[in-house]
């Protein structure tokens, strides 16, 4: 035993002298015998200075030897001299490497390693044995497969141990960023809404699939069934096919693109995109196959709604053209028939006139009903407040369909309650809304039809329910029917449709009053109701609203008063002129601003009718001009365009206008003006 230990300390002394002389020929080359290179360059430093070296050995010389070799080299070593220390060191310090022998005085190398490797806080640690006496093929095996990641026999030459160190924590570093590229990857598919999935073509084994698969296809399990067509199946029997071909395609690494619906277990269908492709490893052999899938149900709804929007839009264009084409056919007709070389009758000349009479008023509804929805859509619509009798909204509804009821020869009956009853808003907008519902009733009810208006007080709401005995709607139009531009399909021809902007404007009139309508409808040849609500109110002191203001004064009160008349169209001038002089009216009409002036000079007009839209100074700068000067600033101007915002209409007031008019405005419009004006 003696001798053995003798022997054991000479191979020791002579290893740490071995060590120490080829230190210093690797660190001093040019005194030492062989050529070394510069291996332990600067770039190798910087890499091992971040590096930190557990040294194990019970030889004072040789871990002494081993700790300069690796210093010089720039790593950062810790030292132990034996098994139990280096456990705790490893544990507390966390070394990247442990540089380990075996023959230790408590425990030998090899348990070392085995706990190290057991332990979670030490089982990342790289261990790398070495030995001067364990040196045969058994001890190497029983090293590496107790989980040593490397083993070398002493003595070592001090290039070839940096080396082996160097080598180990470039493994390990680029296991470690392997390591931090798979997390990154696991956390970015483990939080997006896309499905990642990745499958083994040799076994058809499904490698991965994201979290996001469970949300997508509503399966709890989280673990797909691959198969012949699909990776995870439950594809729309209508898209199963065309899935399957591109699915199969892929193993001969054609990538694809494709959309597809899924039909969930709960029967409910998501539309999905998804794109596969091929991986290649350096080879370029296919030994993956992977594709990611995003849900796009909710684009796939709103190209949906934007192509049916699409459609209802091209449906309104076509029909805005029919609307207008219809009017226009008569009257076209009627000034044909006004041709004195047809030598018209006094009763020819009066049909014509009412013709063209009720043509206009038509058109000038359609521009109104197109102007309102341009208000409503950009929210510039503005309400009146005041006491509104439901009994005189009522009466101007029906006054307003009179020509449509009675030309159908419709039946109207009324059921209102004895007390009157009272709501807080704009009689002319509750107006509008009813008489949108009684044209809409009366334009799809068959020649002779029954119509009914209801009243019924209920609490502080009153319901108007206005029915009919028409062509009714489908159960499917009814949620629609109040959607811009949407017409029921069983009107009784083209020419009783409309734009599909009425039961619109009036839903949104009426919820603008703090209201709500709805319609109701058994089916097609059932007739149709709509109801509407709207809050009462106990007040009723003033003199409610008056829709029919009647005409007070004659046009012979009238007679003989100045008239200046500015509009470039010239048309509409000579137009307006002879109605008004045929009305008594001393006449004079300008086409530009300067013209007006020069006229107004010498003229004196006490009424001024002023387009906005001349050319070179505009009407607002005409109407400043006119109010500055004596022959204009005491005259009643009134504005008559074809601008009817309510920003121009502000423009006006703040420009002198005394009244705003909307073409085509009547005569009779423009009479109560000029009454209010110069009443005696």
């Amino acid at each position: 035993m003696l001798l053995q230990a003798r022997i054991v300390r000479m191979s020791y002394s002579h290893a740490y002298r071995a060590c120490m002389s080829r230190m210093h020929a690797c660190i001093h080359p040019d005194t030492g015998t062989g050529d070394h290179s510069s291996t332990t360059d600067t770039t190798s430093m910087s890499d091992a200075s971040a590096s930190l070296i557990l040294n194990v050995d019970d030889n004072d010389g040789a871990r002494y030897a081993k700790t300069r070799i690796l210093s010089r080299a720039g790593f950062n070593v810790i030292e132990a001299s034996n098994g139990l220390e280096a456990i705790e060191r490893a544990r507390t310090s966390s070394p990247d490497l442990v540089l380990l022998d075996i023959r230790l005085p408590d425990l030998n190398g090899f348990e070392v390693c085995r706990q190290l490797k057991a332990a979670p806080e030490t089982a990342g640690i790289l261990v790398l044995q070495t030995s001067a006496a364990a040196v045969q093929s058994v001890d190497r095996i029983r090293g590496l497969d107790g989980g040593a990641d490397s083993y070398l026999i002493e003595p070592t030459e001090p290039a070839e141990l940096i080396a082996h160190v160097r080598a180990l924590l470039r493994v390990r570093r680029a296991e470690g960023a392997l390591r931090e590229s798979e997390e990154r990857f696991r956390q970015m598919a483990e939080n997006i809404d896309d499905v990642f999935w990745m499958l083994d073509p040799a076994t058809g084994e499904l490698l991965y699939v994201s979290p996001a698969y469970c949300r997508l296809w509503g399966d709890a399990s989280g673990v797909p069934k691959p198969g012949d067509g699909h990776w995870a199946g439950r594809i729309d029997p209508l898209d199963e096919a065309r899935v399957a071909a591109s699915y199969r395609a892929l193993a001969d690494g054609v990538p694809y693109e494709i959309e597809y619906r899924i039909v969930r277990p709960d029967g409910a269908m998501r539309w999905v995109a998804e794109r596969g492709f091929a991986v290649r490893d350096v080879r370029d052999r296919i030994y993956r196959l992977a594709g990611i899938v995003n849900d796009i149900s909710e684009r796939k709804a709103n190209d949906t709604l934007l192509r049916d929007a699409d459609r209802r839009k091209d449906e309104f264009l076509a029909m805005l053209a029919h609307e207008l084409r219809n009017p226009l056919a008569p009257i076209r007709n009627a000034i044909e028939l006004l041709d004195p070389e047809r030598s018209p009758s006094p009763e020819s000349f009066d049909a014509m006139r009412s013709i063209i009479e009720r043509q206009v008023k038509h058109l000038s509804r359609l521009v109104d009903d197109l102007l309102d929805v341009a208000r409503i859509t950009q929210g510039k619509i503005t309400l009146r407040q005041e006491i509104v009798g439901l009994a005189a909204a009522i009466e101007a509804a029906i006054e307003t369909s009179a020509p449509v009821l009675t030309r159908k020869a419709h039946r109207l009956s009324t059921n209102l309650p004895e007390t009157p009853l009272y709501i807080v808003g704009d009689g002319v907008r509750i107006a509008q809304v009813l008489g949108n519902l009684l044209s809409n009733a009366a334009k799809y009810t068959p020649q002779g039809g029954d119509i009914h208006i209801d009243v019924i007080e209920s609490g502080d709401d009153v319901h108007i329910m206005i029915r009919d005995n028409g062509v009714g709607m489908d159960p499917d139009t009814v949620p629609h029917i109040f959607e811009l531009f949407v017409q029921s399909e069983n009107s009784l021809e083209r020419s009783e449709g409309g734009l599909g902007i009425g039961l619109p404007l009036a839903r949104t009139l009426v919820e603008l009053h703090g209201g709500r309508i709805d319609a109701f409808s058994s089916g097609p040849g059932q007739g149709s109701e709509f109801v509407v609500r709207l809050p009462l109110t106990r007040v009723a002191d003033g003199a409610g609203f008056d829709l029919l203001p009647a005409m007070h004064e004659t046009h012979a009160s009238m007679r003989a008063r100045r008239v200046l008349l500015v509009d470039d169209s010239v048309d509409a001038a000579i137009a307006m002129s002879l109605v008004l002089e045929s009305d008594g009216y001393d006449v004079r009409v300008a086409h530009e601003a300067l013209a007006a002036l020069e006229i107004a000079d010498d003229f004196l007009p006490e009424i001024i009718l002023l387009d906005l839209g001349l050319p070179g100074m505009d009407g607002f700068q005409l109407a400043r001009e006119m109010r500055l000067r004596p022959s204009g600033a005491s005259a009643l101007l009134i504005a008559v365009t074809g601008y009817g915002q309510s920003s121009d209409r502000q423009r006006t007031r703040e420009a002198g206008f005394d009244h705003h008019f909307v073409k085509p405005v009547s005569v009779e419009e423009i009479q109560r003006a000029i009454e209010a004006r110069f009443k005696a």
